[in-house]
């Protein structure tokens, strides 16, 4: 009974999370409209670059644990380096993307979302609308997630584990990939430009492709004891 409050609280808190736009719809459309057409142009950060290596740094850190996990593939992490790296050039340095649709699709006089958070980072002023708070928390739900599966995977190396089944492993078997996704979805709401239009479906579906790929490799090596595992954990949530 316990372990199956443990599994409903998660799917509960994930369910309301993929309603709650539905409370906000004018404000997340024009926060949409405003950044998908460029219109954003007059109200984003730009040249803030010690916001642009602090980010890229702390976001290559949670690559880390899923080395741990099974063995590196380089040009997979090369491809997810390279979008957090252009992200937040564009987000905080050059905002290419958005100066490319402003070009085409720029409308004069359309109001930009109201922030309703305003704060500083490294002494740029920054703000959130109603939308990019919602990816906020989407991304603070999946690095909770990502450190959360690097415990228990440090945990599973110390004690010299076949793989990981323990900590968050015992409810998930993928929690670090289903943090990535979490990950990708909240920058897209939060920054829903040409470039996250088109590569936050591509990263999603290759983190849940080395999700599957990875279980096979599991079934092949451990067989029977990894299918007991599989019949208590769920394959995301």
């Amino acid at each position: 009974m316990i372990k199956k409050n443990f599994v409903t609280v998660p799917r509960l808190i994930i369910l309301v999370l993929a309603v709650l736009p539905l409370f906000f719809l004018g404000e997340f459309y024009n926060h949409f409209y405003v950044y998908l057409t460029g219109t954003i142009i007059s109200g984003v950060v730009i040249d803030a670059w010690p916001v642009v290596v602090a980010s890229i740094l702390v976001f290559a850190l949670f690559l880390i644990p899923l080395t741990y996990r099974k063995k590196a593939k380089w040009l997979d992490y090369s491809l997810v380096g390279a979008f957090f790296v252009s992200l937040f050039v564009e987000m905080y340095g050059i905002p290419l993307s958005i100066l490319f649709a402003s070009k085409y699709l720029f409308q004069a006089g359309v109001e930009l979302p109201e922030n309703v958070i305003e704060f500083k980072l490294l002494g740029t002023g920054l703000g959130m609308d109603h939308a990019m708070l919602y990816g906020t928390v989407l991304m603070i739900l999946g690095m909770i997630l990502i450190v959360l599966g690097w415990i228990s995977l440090y945990r599973q190396v110390k004690r010299g584990d076949n793989f990981a089944s323990s900590g968050i492993y015992r409810y998930s078997r993928n929690p670090q990939y289903l943090g990535f996704m979490l990950l990708i979805i909240g920058w897209f709401f939060g920054w829903p430009t040409i470039l996250t239009l088109i590569f936050s479906p591509i990263l999603i579906y290759k983190y849940y492709r080395a999700a599957r790929a990875e279980e096979k490799d599991m079934l092949n090596i451990y067989g029977d004891k990894y299918l007991e595992y599989q019949s208590r954990a769920k394959f995301l949530i």
